[in-house]
């Protein structure tokens, strides 16, 4: 269910009027009519939820949030006023905490305990603003300064405002007093020149600088592609390149690696897209993407979090493992220097294998947790997610059934013991799951536990309380 969330510029510089003798604030009111009915040839879009947050001061920013309806939405839309300061930090972050209003009920940053794309509510916020000078009531300041004190219970628990399914953009209007330009050019619109566009870059949205009505068309019809189901990755490339490939596409370790410094597949921020199952309309998933840090049952509180995963590649060639009703994640990666660099290479029986650091008990760079491989077809990049440190657990897994015939000797349990030692402990639910589905249910004790202090435990459950309490 996506959520669209239109930030609106209500600042009194909207009340200029362009060249078609509409003001930007009615550009702006047009223009989110538009997206409605381009988004609405979708037909998942019935499950679509619009909310509304102007400029104005909080709490009187948010027109249309949560509990109000379609028809609120609309009605407010159609009676927004330009008057007062643009106030866009305070806005945006209004907006952002607005969207986390219902996560910590719903507990679906489960914080600690491994970050699962498959919970995710993807949101596309779109503020559509004049871009003039960023003013609020203290002065003109020449950068975007959100408030970091959120007022939302909880919201120390991540270091951003944002979070992974939450994507800025930002069309700003540019649009001429006089007549129109004569010199449109069609083709990509260009990013602005103001401060909104690096936070835009920052969530992994873009801005657009709207110059004519034709343009800001096309940019509506740009972002209606962009509201797609999924989680924002930083993709780091760890260790060194890999060696080239030679014209039969043998790898050619005489041919020197090309790469004298840092290429723009070294590091990505993309989308990997989080698709629902067919049947029932939700995403499945059987396995986290680890934490930064291993879980300390004496620790009273959490390490903060970043919005977005680091994920970290070896460009070593691996075969890639799975076995029999083992269950596994598969997601495609949003197209990006990565994935034309691997498709590139034509190597669809080869993977990467991916790591987040200081995920395992050394504070290095952790166990691989699955890895990057191109499909067969070369037609995409998949991330496939496995069981942390899978290459040691596969294997064992296929001797207990192959092998040993569900009857493990010692030398087995003792290498199965070493194994779930160096597992993170958010792990065991789903590998206990997983062991069920394979027809293995026992192997692993229940006295083992998840590895959070009692205190982390009540302060996320109290956080839970209050919120629910509060909305």
């Amino acid at each position: 269910m996506p959520i669209l969330l239109f930030l609106l510029d209500t600042s009194a510089s909207m009340n200029q009027r362009t060249y078609l003798g509409t003001t930007y604030l009615d550009v702006a009111k047009g223009a989110v009519e538009v997206f409605m009915k381009l988004r609405a040839r979708d037909p998942a879009s019935r499950g679509d939820r619009y909310m509304l947050v102007t400029f104005d001061d909080p709490p009187y920013g948010v027109k249309a949030g949560w509990k109000e309806n379609h028809a609120t939405f609309m009605c407010e839309l159609k009676n927004l006023q330009a008057s007062g300061l643009t106030t866009l930090g305070h806005a945006l972050r209004t907006a952002f905490d607005l969207l986390n209003l219902n996560r910590l009920i719903s507990g679906i940053d489960n914080y600690g305990q491994g970050r699962n794309p498959f919970f995710l509510e993807p949101s596309v916020i779109i503020t559509i603003t004049d871009g003039n000078k960023l003013t609020h009531s203290s002065g003109v300041p020449d950068e975007l300064h959100l408030p970091l004190n959120s007022p939302l219970a909880g919201s120390e628990l991540t270091k951003e405002p944002f979070r992974w399914d939450q994507r800025l953009f930002a069309l700003v209007l540019r649009l001429p007093g006089a007549a129109t330009p004569d010199n449109e050019q069609l083709g990509s619109v260009p990013t602005d020149e103001s401060a909104i566009t690096q936070m835009c870059e920052v969530t992994g949205g873009r801005s657009y600088c709207v110059r004519t009505q034709r343009m800001l068309n096309q940019c509506l019809e740009s972002l209606v592609q962009k509201v797609q189901s999924g989680v924002v990755i930083n993709f780091e490339k760890n260790g060194p390149d890999p060696p080239p490939i030679g014209e039969d596409n043998s790898v050619d370790s005489n041919r020197p690696v090309s790469s004298f410094g840092p290429q723009p597949w070294h590091s990505c921020h993309k989308l990997i897209y989080v698709r629902p199952n067919p049947k029932t309309g939700v995403p499945v998933g059987h396995w986290p993407i680890p934490e930064s840090f291993w879980p300390d049952q004496n620790s009273p509180t959490l390490p903060p979090r970043t919005a977005h995963p680091v994920v970290r590649f070896s460009c070593v060639d691996c075969e890639p493992m799975v076995i029999d009703k083992l269950p596994f994640d598969k997601y495609e990666l949003e197209p990006s220097p990565l994935t034309q660099y691997i498709l590139e290479r034509k190597s669809p029986h080869m993977c990467w294998q991916v790591f987040v650091s200081s995920s395992g008990k050394q504070n290095d760079l952790g166990h691989p947790f699955g890895y990057l491989k191109a499909s067969t077809t070369l037609t995409c990049v998949n991330l496939f997610v496995m069981p942390y440190n899978y290459p040691v657990l596969l294997p064992l897994l296929d001797d207990f059934f192959k092998v040993h015939k569900l009857k493990p000797n010692l030398k087995w349990r003792q290498a199965f013991e070493m194994y779930l030692k160096t597992m993170p402990p958010y792990y065991l639910l789903p590998l206990k799951k997983a062991l069920r589905m394979m027809g293995a249910p026992n192997l692993i004790a229940d006295t083992m536990d998840c590895g959070l202090s009692y205190s982390v435990i009540s302060y996320l459950k109290k956080l839970s309380q209050q919120v629910n309490n509060e909305h």
